[in-house]
């Protein structure tokens, strides 16, 4: 196969392999969301395999918040009162998040979204790779985590 050839192939496999953000798709952002590995720019990675926060999204109609809680060994979440604004805009084909707190304001497109797994890119193009979290339930008390 000629240079051209292998460069078409290489092209068609990488625009099959992106996965386009649905409208309908933001939803499935809502819930709890564990850091599961960073990618830099330069290609290092930084693999995460045990996390003491989570993220937690509460979006409806592209507006909502995003916090930071803590896992419990019951099952259950500690949560504090402090919150990131978020809206998400289309623009150009991508959805992008504009997160606002009292001291900072910053973006972050959406690179896919299912319902186990989030990407999302910064301005340093550094994509963060979330799983979606299960509670600890390592008492097993008898009781449902929730």
């Amino acid at each position: 196969m000629n240079k051209i050839g292998i460069l078409i192939v290489s092209a068609l496999f990488f625009i099959s392999c992106s996965r386009k953000v649905d409208p309908a798709d933001i939803d499935k952002m809502n819930g709890y969301w564990e850091i599961e590995k960073v990618v830099f720019a330069n290609g290092k990675v930084k693999e995460y395999k045990n996390n003491e926060m989570y993220d937690y999204f509460e979006i409806k109609n592209f507006i909502g918040f995003r916090k930071k809680v803590t896992p419990v060994i019951d099952g259950t979440f500690l949560v504090n009162l402090d919150a990131e604004k978020v809206s998400i805009k289309e623009g150009k084909g991508k959805y992008i998040i504009h997160y606002a707190t009292f001291y900072s304001q910053w973006d972050e497109e959406i690179v896919s979204v299912s319902a186990d797994e989030i990407v999302l890119k910064n301005e340093n193009a550094t994509e963060y790779h979330y799983k979606r979290a299960q509670p600890l339930n390592i008492i097993k008390n008898g009781k449902k985590a929730k």
